[in-house]
């Protein structure tokens, strides 16, 4: 349960240095590598839920990936500090979306935007998380109700930038 006395911050667990094999021909990170980065920060988070490999690994249930839609703001170049910033938007019995900031050095450099499915692989299916997994996800959804939410969430694509 969310210690009231102490104020609601972004899950911020995850930091990664540029890597050599993420540079593109502009000698910048690539679109591609901004996704690793992503889904990196994103599995701590679901690690920290319970709702990881090793969850994967015991019940033969795990978080699919349905939707992404990635924000490019600023270049980071190799060898850059990149620290991640995640933000539980909301979530269901059987989903759970989350928004996800990087910088470096404090600088924004992308943003993510995440829906994710909970799936029992061996029924084929979406199914609902059991309820010690949702307490964890409530818990922490709990924790950031009273964060600010980005102008830009939900907006998709070619929308226009908030201003």
């Amino acid at each position: 349960m969310p210690d009231p006395a102490r104020p609601a911050a972004p899950y911020a667990r995850y930091r990664t240095e540029v890597r050599d094999e993420w540079i593109d021909y502009n000698g910048h990170l690539h679109d591609a590598g901004y996704a690793i980065v992503l889904s990196e920060a994103n599995e701590v988070l679901l690690a920290h839920l319970g709702l990881s490999e090793g969850y994967r690994a015991d019940t033969g249930r795990a978080m699919f990936t349905a939707e992404s839609h990635i924000r490019y703001l600023a270049a980071a170049n190799r060898g850059d500090v990149i620290e991640a910033a995640s933000l539980l938007v909301s979530a269901d019995a059987k989903r759970i979306r989350i928004h996800t900031l990087l910088s470096r050095d404090g600088v924004p450099v992308a943003t993510g935007e995440y829906l994710y499915l909970h799936v029992d692989v061996a029924a084929g299916g979406v199914t609902a998380m059991p309820a010690d997994r949702r307490a964890a996800v409530d818990a922490l959804l709990a924790a950031h109700a009273s964060l600010d939410r980005p102008a830009h969430l939900g907006l998709g694509v070619g929308a226009p930038r908030p201003s």
